[in-house]
């Protein structure tokens, strides 16, 4: 049909400019989609083995079981923070023996550095975490740039396309709808375009950004309670 709405022939012969920002955003909506599905899966599977890897946690309570589980959990941030607490523990753990034979010895060098283990485990669990946001929020950023940005850039084009058809206008000296018409169709393209771009890429950035907010919400709590298991422990330690 010669009347037939065809995108792909009004794309072609758009003019240089309509074509690069279409190229612009096209790249804008490639990079986004594969954001959108990498993190999706990302943090898919980040919740489904930290509640695994919590509820062997919490049924065990045996810390060295629990290290021996997270490793077998790679993607759960979860266990990534409870790895790096209990390293953390070991070697205040080790300490405390020192502090122990040194004092047997007569030696009391060490008698005051029990009581800083817990403070030392919290501020590795505090970096852990930052390190696992961080991990957790790498090109989300992108998505909120493409949602802020691509709609202006569509604009631009169907700026830039009116002008060039007003410009068309002016040189053949005619305003009627036949020739205005293709012209700014053409144009709207770009804005269209943007506007595709741009609804999917802030649909996803809410979506993960409230998903991330959450799984920080659970390294929260877990540090919180891991220090507390930790605090009783280097407690019953001292009083021995």
């Amino acid at each position: 049909m010669p009347n037939q709405f065809d995108i792909i022939q009004i794309v072609s012969e758009a003019g240089l400019m309509v074509q690069f920002v279409l190229l612009l955003l096209l790249f804008f909506s490639v990079t986004s989609w594969a954001i959108i599905i990498v993190k999706f899966r990302y943090l898919k599977r980040a919740f489904r083995e930290s509640e695994r890897f919590t509820e062997y946690f919490w049924k065990s309570r045996d810390l060295a079981g629990a290290y021996a589980r997270s490793k077998q959990l790679k993607s759960s941030p979860i266990a990534r923070i409870f790895r790096i607490g209990y390293l953390e523990l070991k070697k205040v753990a080790q300490t405390m023996q020192a502090d122990g034979a040194d004092r047997s010895r007569g030696h009391d060098d060490h008698v005051f550095l029990a009581p800083y283990g817990a403070d030392t485990i919290e501020r590795a669990l505090r970096r852990a975490i930052n390190s696992e946001t961080a991990r957790m929020t790498q090109m989300v950023p992108f998505l909120a740039t493409t949602g802020n940005t691509t709609p202006f850039i569509g604009l631009f084009g169907t700026v830039w396309g009116i002008m060039h058809s007003f410009h068309g206008i002016g040189a053949r000296g005619s305003a009627s709808l036949a020739v205005v018409a293709p012209g700014i169709s053409e144009a709207l393209i770009a804005t269209a375009a943007g506007l595709a771009v741009a609804i999917p890429a802030v649909i996803a950035f809410n979506y993960f950004m409230q998903r991330i907010r959450l799984l920080e919400t659970e390294l929260q709590s877990f540090a919180a309670d891991f220090l507390n298991i930790v605090e009783r422990d280097i407690l019953a330690r001292k009083g021995r």
